[in-house]
């Protein structure tokens, strides 16, 4: 009986108002309207405010500053309580079922508590920034990607002569009044032969070029369309393959070999199109061919690892003086 919760007796201390009323504490009634509740607080806090109360009675709470101080408070807290159309609901509920203890509390503090802000901006704000920053992290990945390109000589050779057929790079070298220096005439080259990089290469992968779409806020737009296309395609999957019972096509067979090797869209789009050759070759859309194929893949890493000098010295270092081997100098 003890343990059981035990109805209010009335006001509370730390609720509100305290054990006042906040309607008696401004002087006005229950029926008052928002401009008669601002009119009264203004009204007393002019009168108890502790930079104009200059020694007068505190009216019924003592006397002195100390007193003043507590009153002008309590207006503020009651002010407060009746000014908001939300939080002066709960307190009328409070004042006619005062036995509802826990529930009170509970209401008092979570607007209490509550966030000052709304939470869908905060969310908002923060998927548009983090959508920023991938974006031009994207982009950045992607020009340095370029510039190493362009440093290499195969690429660079490929890209400069293409560059000479079309009459790209002649267009530079100008003479008269149009003359250039040596610098810009190099910039506007390199800038030639970093274009033709982009548009003749495709990148794939982490370095490929960023995609608007690709972002989290579109991701996050988008997703009930990506949902419904995937519950559209499973269930033509189902009706194609499971219940008619078709053969797999390339592009399904290549699906079910990227789900064997759990690998993503994009991981899976840039290996090498000799590599996917070989996956249909050796059909690794059935799963016991696969298996013999991931066991051979290991087998071929354990070799190359057991040839590695490198892997050689890391296994003599671990045995001979690896971390778990204490020893004694002597001086």
């Amino acid at each position: 009986a003890a343990l059981l919760p035990r109805p209010a007796r009335g006001l509370t201390d730390r609720l509100y108002c305290g054990r006042r009323v906040c309607y008696e504490v401004l002087g006005v009634s229950r029926q008052a309207s928002k401009a008669e509740i601002a009119r009264a607080y203004r009204q007393l806090a002019r009168q108890y405010h502790p930079d104009r109360y200059r020694g007068e009675p505190a009216g019924g709470e003592g006397s002195g500053a100390q007193a003043a101080h507590e009153k002008f408070l309590l207006i503020a807290a009651a002010y407060e309580t009746l000014k908001d159309e939300e939080t002066r609901k709960d307190y009328d509920y409070m004042l006619d079922h005062p036995e509802e203890y826990y529930r009170h509390y509970y209401h008092y503090y979570s607007r209490r508590l509550a966030p000052k802000v709304d939470v869908t901006i905060v969310i908002l704000v923060t998927v548009c920034a983090i959508s920023v920053f991938q974006f031009f992290s994207w982009w950045s990945s992607y020009n340095e990607a370029i510039n190493y390109l362009a440093s290499v000589p195969k690429y660079r050779i490929q890209a400069t002569e293409i560059a000479r057929q079309q009459g790209l790079l002649n267009k530079t070298k100008e003479k008269g009044k149009n003359r250039r220096s040596k610098e810009e005439i190099r910039e506007e080259e390199e800038e030639i032969i970093k274009d033709i990089i982009k548009n003749k290469i495709d990148i794939k992968g982490g370095y490929q070029k960023p995609k608007i779409y690709d972002i989290l806020l579109f991701q996050i737009l988008l997703a009930p369309f990506y949902w419904c296309k995937y519950v559209v395609w499973y269930c033509w999957w189902i009706y194609c393959f499971t219940i008619k019972g078709q053969e797999y096509g390339v592009e399904e067979k290549l699906y079910i070999i990227r789900r064997y090797m759990k690998m993503s869209q994009s991981q899976f789009d840039s290996l090498e199109d000799h590599q996917k050759e070989t996956f249909l070759e050796r059909q690794l859309w059935i799963r016991e061919n696969y298996e013999l194929y991931k066991r051979e893949q290991e087998e071929e890493l354990k070799k190359k690892m057991a040839m590695d000098p490198r892997w050689k010295r890391y296994r003599r270092w671990m045995k001979n003086e690896g971390p778990g081997r204490l020893t004694f100098i002597d001086d």
